[in-house]
């Protein structure tokens, strides 16, 4: 049997594995992960979704009446840009009280803190807890995605759920919802030296940018405040001596829980008018836990040791795997709360400030502590 691993250990030997996706390659990584589990009491079940693409969902101490406290991660990483990088981004090496690695913040370091946390109370809990570890979260939820899909997976029915994506372990209550949408426009083909007689599918999608520019998703949110909308990518053309028949830009839409996806996709394409071509690329909706819930109200009070400031009701702009999995778990109460640095996601020379991961696996302790202390009143 492995003997218990340090936060610090477990979050580097997480980090040596080279999870990028594309292409992903989580599998190894889970693999071994799932026998560590396995040889610490987890009840560890995998699921694959493509070649070497694989989510994990464990169960410690599980009760079959009882529901449990679930966290939610995902291993999978962003590529690692074009900048070169000052530290190795699979060493998980240790410089000026900050470990260094692709996926540091955003997000094994809070994986293997919650892990950690559950294994120093597994004696103590009274209600079960449940990992649910994905894959491919960084490309739209697929993993999750594909999780909820599968006839052979039963989803446990969790009382509350922690997502521990990048918060510099501030709890937040919400995200915004993310629909990515490719916008197409077809022309006519000619020859380049003869343009008059072709339609230019560029022009077109040029005179559709400008249009998107003045577009409004609809009016700001009391915590989310303004919905956004920004083109991201473009393209267009095959060669420059013909006139292109075919161009497309790509936007990014982020709202808030009151905006209905479809109806907006709608709005856009009356506003864009025929000429242009909508096609859904990624619909994810938002997340939003009242903040007045008990265990909402709870958590924040737990957390207030760690923080300077009072506690004030946050969300976040990026998506998680919770815009796909909450409904799928009955919906229970969501936080948002893990130790990486939110600035640090994505970024050359990633990080997560090593007293942050200390101090995430006594927050993690402390919630579930507090979480069998209401089974048991």
């Amino acid at each position: 049997m492995q003997t218990d691993l340090s936060v610090i250990e477990l979050t580097q030997k997480l980090l040596a594995f080279d999870t990028i996706n594309p292409p992903g390659n989580e599998q190894e990584c889970m693999l071994w992960l799932a026998e560590y589990l396995r040889q610490h009491g987890f009840e560890v079940a995998t699921h694959a979704f493509g070649e070497s693409r694989m989510n994990l969902i464990a169960h410690l101490n599980a009760k079959d009446k009882t529901p449990p406290l679930a966290f939610s991660g995902h291993l999978d990483t962003v590529p690692l840009g074009n900048a070169a990088w000052q530290q190795s981004p699979f060493g998980g090496d240790i410089v000026d009280g900050k470990l260094y690695g692709r996926g540091s913040s955003d997000m094994k370091a809070a994986i293997a803190a919650f892990i950690v946390a559950c294994l120093a109370q597994r004696d103590n809990l009274q209600a079960g807890v449940v990992l649910l570890l994905t894959g491919g979260e960084e490309t739209g939820c697929d993993g999750a995605r594909a999780l909820i899909d599968s006839p052979d997976i039963r989803l446990p029915q969790p009382a509350a759920v922690i997502v521990g994506e990048s918060t510099a372990n501030y709890p937040v209550i919400g995200h915004k919802g993310a629909l990515w949408l490719r916008c197409e426009t077809h022309g006519k083909t000619a020859h380049g030296a003869m343009p008059e007689l072709g339609i230019n599918a560029i022009y077109l999608a040029m005179d559709a940018v400008g249009k998107i520019r003045g577009f409004e998703p609809g009016p700001p949110h009391p915590l989310m405040k303004k919905p956004t909308l920004n083109v991201g990518v473009i393209r267009g053309g095959l060669n420059i001596n013909s006139v292109p028949d075919r161009a497309s830009f790509d936007v990014d839409l982020r709202t808030d829980p009151t905006i209905d996806h479809h109806y907006l996709t709608e709005r856009l394409q009356r506003h864009l008018s025929d000429a242009v071509t909508i096609t859904p690329l990624i619909d994810l909706p938002a997340v939003l836990t009242d903040g007045l819930h008990p265990w909402i109200q709870s958590t924040i009070a737990l957390c207030q040791p760690w923080h300077s400031e009072p506690i004030t009701p946050r969300i976040v702009p990026y998506f998680t795997d919770a815009s796909v999995l909450l409904a799928a778990l009955g919906n229970p109460p969501c936080v948002i709360l893990g130790p990486g640095e939110p600035a640090m996601a994505h970024q050359t020379d990633e990080y997560c400030k090593v007293e942050r991961l200390l101090e995430s696996v006594d927050i993690y302790q402390t919630l579930l502590a507090d979480f069998n202390t209401r089974l048991n009143k």
